[in-house]
């Protein structure tokens, strides 16, 4: 049991790496045709191409349910809900609470929420997918702590 609580939380951190890396290299290299839309302001529908990611992971973490089903991978559950739960905090802070597509944390005013939302708007100064800068969502640089 330890050693599954020891998985889905390293999982999780992982993941942090793997949105910074994926939305770096891949959301701003060759699969920016999915994600530019989701740097411009007048969208023609409340979903964007660049959801097209949040599937992409939700189908890597139903694979790991899935080997740990079929008895092939002991700790699939482990990795499998690690992915699940980043993508929730990911949902929750990136597309709640920084860009409202629901209506809640409106208020949240801590030092952390604060620096969550300089960075992600530093993110997206940028609106080509070139020169961006603070890619990743939970770790946020220091810098962006400080007024």
């Amino acid at each position: 049991m330890l050693l599954h609580i020891l998985v889905f939380i390293v999982t999780f951190c992982i993941m942090e790496f793997m949105a910074w890396f994926s939305h770096k290299y891949i959301m701003h290299g060759f699969l920016w045709n999915l994600h530019a839309d989701h740097h411009k302001k007048d969208h023609d529908s409340w979903f964007e191409r660049n959801d097209a990611f949040f599937i992409f992971y939700a189908v890597v973490s139903v694979g790991f349910f899935l080997l740990w089903q079929n008895d092939i991978l002991e700790i699939g559950l482990a990795i499998g809900l690690g992915i699940f739960a980043y993508g929730l905090a990911y949902f929750t802070v990136h597309d709640i609470f920084i860009h409202q597509r629901f209506k809640l944390f409106r208020n949240a005013n801590n030092r952390y929420a604060k620096a969550v939302r300089r960075a992600h708007k530093m993110h997206h100064k940028h609106i080509g997918k070139e020169d961006g800068e603070c890619f990743g969502m939970l770790v946020v640089p220091f810098k962006y702590f400080k007024k």
